[in-house]
């Protein structure tokens, strides 16, 4: 009797875990697209200005160490990216992107480089004293979690992972660096 019980319980488990895989995943998204993202109503564009280190990221994006926010850049808002890759000699080579950053509300931006792409980034979530910050895209294409300093706070980094796993990102997927 035991034996039949175990397994009923087994059988439900597994056809509960089935219906945990039916998610709206965008191509190689990292976000279940049904869930509605938030943003926060927290700070102003100003609250956001200067440089936040990468903490934590998904797949792909592995080598953007820095993310800044400049109010005004010839008259107009924009956000620079600040990618790092190294060698396994150990020389390394930074480049830079900026993207011109166009309001669409409050925390909410829509990005566009030199060349016409753009992409919406959103502000999901930023601590009380604007030390880290959940950032993600609506489609779930990336999303990452940055911060002031490029070490301590972990405390808010485990914030802002839970943030984003209520927001429909699939957190066990993030690097943390």
């Amino acid at each position: 009797m035991m034996r039949l019980t175990k397994l009923a319980f087994l059988a439900a488990s597994i056809a509960a875990l089935a219906g945990c895989g039916d998610r709206t995943l965008v191509d190689d998204g990292f976000r279940d697209t049904s869930v509605p993202l938030s943003v926060t109503t927290r700070g102003t564009a100003a609250d956001l200005s200067g440089p936040w280190h990468m903490r934590a990221h998904f797949p792909g994006d592995r080598s953007l160490a820095l993310v800044t926010f400049i109010n005004d850049l010839n008259g107009a808002p924009a956000v620079e990216f600040l990618y790092s890759d190294c060698l396994l000699s150990g020389d390394c080579e930074t480049r830079s992107e900026l993207w011109r950053s166009d309001p669409l509300g409050q925390n909410r931006y829509r990005l566009t480089n030199g060349s016409g792409k753009s992409f919406d980034l959103w502000v999901i979530w930023v601590d009380e004293g604007f030390r880290t910050a959940a950032l993600g895209t609506p489609d779930g294409s990336f999303g990452w979690i940055v911060d002031r300093k490029p070490t301590e706070g972990e405390d808010r980094i485990i914030a802002a992972r839970e943030i984003l796993s209520f927001n429909g990102y699939n957190t066990l997927r993030m690097i943390q660096k």
